[in-house]
């Protein structure tokens, strides 16, 4: 029985990660901030805002094997009505509230069996789109993270991140909000179909599991093909 960290468990892929792992018989102990949650699934779940200055990270064990960091937004516009100001809040939410968690879970990760840790970056960051300038910038400097990270305590802390295409979740609702929508988006990719929440966790899971010991320092795409085929 292990000990995971799931900042972010209240919804799409951090929720279905959560439940997963429970479900295997791990504690889990999930966040929460706006969304709200279901009780009684065996999740510790504790409310956290990691865009505050000191975030309340009291409810951590002693020992945490795995920490998976999925908070998120996805704020697409025109790179000419998106202000300095809402640069640095998706680099608040995306970048800095993975340094907090990351800062606040060293300590009990040093004391975990082949501890890891799963960070979300997304495909926009290696193959560039329209209206994503600030979530590909913030996602970005998750990416130079996890590798720099990955040098400094390799041997010790194992980093890694995956970078999905759209997914079907409750943030990526309005993108998805219509047949027509998801018929249009399924059909940019070479796999045609939307990602689901389940394919994500499944990948989290690899990289918190023994089965990825030797990874770290690694961006694992699951995006149906679009980073690397044209079809």
């Amino acid at each position: 029985m292990a000990n995971y960290v799931i900042i972010g468990a209240s919804s799409g892929i951090g929720n279905a990660l959560a439940n997963d792992l429970q479900a295997k018989g791990n504690n889990v102990y999930g966040t929460y901030n706006k969304t709200t949650i279901e009780e009684g699934n065996g999740i510790h779940f504790h409310k956290l805002d990691v865009t505050e200055e000191e975030p309340n990270f009291d409810f951590l064990p002693d020992q945490i094997d795995g920490l998976v960091y999925c908070v998120g937004d996805i704020n697409l516009r025109p790179f000419n009505r998106i202000s300095p100001k809402n640069f640095v809040e998706d680099f608040e939410l995306q970048t800095v509230g993975a340094v907090k968690s990351i800062q606040a879970c060293l300590p009990a990760l040093r004391k975990g069996q082949n501890p890891s840790v799963v960070l979300f970056s997304t495909v926009a960051v290696q193959h560039g789109f329209p209206f994503h300038a600030s979530v590909a910038a913030a996602k970005g400097a998750v990416e130079g993270l996890v590798r720099s990270l990955a040098a400094e305590y390799a041997n010790k802390i194992r980093f890694n991140a995956i970078a999905p295409s759209l997914t079907d979740t409750p943030l990526a609702s309005r993108l998805l909000s219509s047949d027509s929508k998801k018929e249009a988006n399924a059909e940019r990719h070479p796999i045609k179909r939307i990602g689901s929440a389940k394919e994500m966790a499944a990948g989290a899971q690899f990289l918190l599991s023994e089965n990825a010991s030797w990874i770290t320092g690694q961006v694992l795409p699951i995006d149906g093909g679009l980073s690397r085929l044209k079809v």
